[in-house]
C-alpha cells in the first residue's frame, strides 16, 4: 500500500473541495485545530512556568482527555439537536470561555486553566460528534472516506506548525495571548459553520431516557458486523501506540541523542501521517475500509520492529512507517461509522467510537511507562510488533461489505 496520489485521488479529493459545505467545514476543523494545538501544548509550559512541576503540568492534558471517557454520553447531546447550529453555538462559547485564562497569573488562580481545559474536552467530544454527523450530509456517505483523510491530513499538518507557534507566542508575550489566539480561532470556526447551507430538520422526539440512548450508539457499534472489528482493532492498536510512545524516550537514548531528537521523530511521523491522510479515499474504495485498516495496522508493526533497531535510519524509518499507518485504522473505523450508521444514530456512534479508539492510549501510555522501566526496548518493541500483527490479522482475511439499508434510530 502506498501514498503516492493517483488520478482517482485527486478527482475525488478535488470534488470534496469544490463542494463548499465540505470546504468550509474542512476550513473550520482546520482553523479551530491550529488554535486547540497550540492551546494543548501552552498549557503546560504555562503551568511548568508557574509552579515549576512535573506532575501539575502533566495534569493540563489529563483534564484535556479526561471527559472523553464520557464520550458516549456527550455524544447524545449532538443528537438531541440540530448540529450546525449546535457547532456554531459550543465554537462561539468556547471562544468566550478561553477568555477567562486572562486571569490566570499564580498558582492560586491555576483552577481556572484547569477547569477550561476540562469543559474545552467536553466541548471537543460534542463538536466532533456533530461534525462526524454534519459532514455526511455535506459531502454524501460515499466521499466520506475523503474527507476523514483530508482531515487526518490537516490536522496532522497543524500539529506539526501550531505548537512552535504557540511556545513563541507564549514566550514572548505569555499564555493569556496564546488564549485570545484560540479564542479568535473558534469565533471563525463558528463563522464558518453560519456560511453552511446544510438543511437540517430537528431531531424527532424520543421517550427514551438519556442512558438509554445513550447505550443505543453502543449497540449500534456492537451489533453492526461492519463496524465492531475496526472500532475493536482500533481500540487495541492505540492501546499498542500508547506503549511504544512511552519508550520513544529509550529509543532516543539507544541512538545515543538528546531527548530532543523525539522531535525530529515526530515530525516524520507528522509527515507520514500527511501524506496517507490525503490518499485514504482512493486506497478505501480500492482496498476496502477493512483491509485499508489491517493493512495500516501490519505497518505499524514493521515500524515497531524498524525502532527496535540500534540504528538512526530504521528509527526515521520506523517513524515514518508508524504515521503512515497508525492514521489508516482510525479513518477506515469514523468512515465506517458515518456510512453504517442511520442519521438520527451518527451523534452516538461517532462519540462512542472515539472513545473506545481514543481513551486505549492513555491506559497504554500508563502501561508503557511501567513496561519500559522494567523491559529493555529492543525487547518490548519487538513484542508490540507481532500483537499488532495478530490485531491486524483479522482485518486483512475478511471482506470489506457494506450495507444498502440501515437499521430504525434510537
Amino acid at each position: 500500500m502506498t501514498p503516492a496520489m493517483t488520478p482517482a485521488a485527486t478527482s475525488t479529493i478535488t470534488r470534496v473541495l469544490r463542494n463548499r459545505d465540505a470546504s468550509l467545514c474542512l476550513g473550520a476543523v482546520v482553523v479551530s485545530g491550529f488554535g486547540s494545538s497550540a492551546m494543548w501544548l501552552v498549557s503546560g509550559i504555562w503551568v511548568k512556568e508557574l509552579t515549576g512541576s512535573d506532575g501539575l503540568a502533566a495534569l493540563c492534558t489529563f483534564a484535556l482527555w479526561a471527559p472523553a471517557l464520557i464520550g458516549p454520553l456527550l455524544g447524545t447531546v449532538a443528537d438531541r439537536t440540530r448540529r450546525r447550529p449546535l457547532l456554531i453555538g459550543t465554537n462561539l462559547a468556547l471562544g468566550a470561555l478561553l477568555t477567562s485564562l486572562l486571569f490566570v497569573d499564580s498558582t492560586g488562580t491555576l483552577w481556572i486553566l484547569y477547569a477550561v481545559l476540562f469543559l474545552y474536552g467536553a466541548c471537543g467530544a460534542v463538536t466532533d460528534a456533530a461534525e462526524a454527523a454534519l459532514v455526511t450530509a455535506a459531502v454524501g456517505r460515499d466521499l466520506t472516506g475523503d474527507f476523514n483523510g483530508l482531515r487526518m491530513s490537516a490536522n496532522e499538518g497543524v500539529k506539526l506548525i501550531a505548537p512552535l507557534a504557540g511556545a513563541g507566542l507564549f514566550a514572548a508575550c505569555g499564555g493569556a495571548e496564546v488564549a485570545l489566539l484560540d479564542a479568535a480561532t473558534f469565533v471563525l470556526a463558528a463563522g464558518m459553520f453560519t456560511l453552511l447551507r446544510i438543511r437540517e430538520h430537528a431531531p424527532a422526539r424520543t421517550a427514551l431516557h438519556w442512558r438509554a440512548q445513550t447505550a443505543a450508539g453502543a449497540s449500534h457499534l456492537w451489533s453492526t458486523p461492519q463496524l465492531r472489528p475496526l472500532v475493536t482493532a482500533g481500540g487495541l492498536t492505540m492501546l499498542t501506540s500508547g506503549i511504544s510512545g512511552a519508550a520513544v524516550y529509550a529509543v532516543v537514548e539507544g541512538l545515543g541523542h538528546s531527548p530532543a531528537y523525539t522531535g525530529v521523530l515526530y515530525v516524520v511521523q507528522g509527515a507520514g501521517s500527511v501524506a496517507i491522510g490525503v490518499a485514504s479515499g482512493a486506497l478505501m474504495r480500492r482496498f476496502g475500509g477493512r483491509r485499508f485498516g489491517g493493512a495500516g495496522i501490519a505497518l505499524t508493526a514493521l515500524a515497531a520492529a524498524l525502532q527496535a533497531l540500534p540504528y538512526n535510519a530504521t528509527a526515521l524509518a520506523g517513524s515514518l512507517a508508524n504515521g503512515l499507518g497508525l492514521p489508516c485504522v482510525l479513518i477506515a473505523g469514523m468512515t465506517a461509522v458515518q456510512r453504517e450508521t442511520p442519521q438520527a444514530l451518527i451523534g452516538r456512534a461517532a462519540a462512542t467510537a472515539n472513545t473506545l479508539m481514543f481513551a486505549p492510549t492513555a491506559l497504554g501510555i500508563a502501561l508503557g511507562a511501567a513496561l519500559v522501566e522494567t523491559i529493555d526496548y529492543s525487547i518490548l518493541l519487538p513484542a508490540l510488533a507481532g500483537a499488532r500483527l495478530l490485531i491486524a490479522a483479522p482485518l486483512l482475511k475478511s471482506r470489506s461489505t457494506r450495507t444498502t439499508s440501515h437499521r430504525p434510530s434510537a
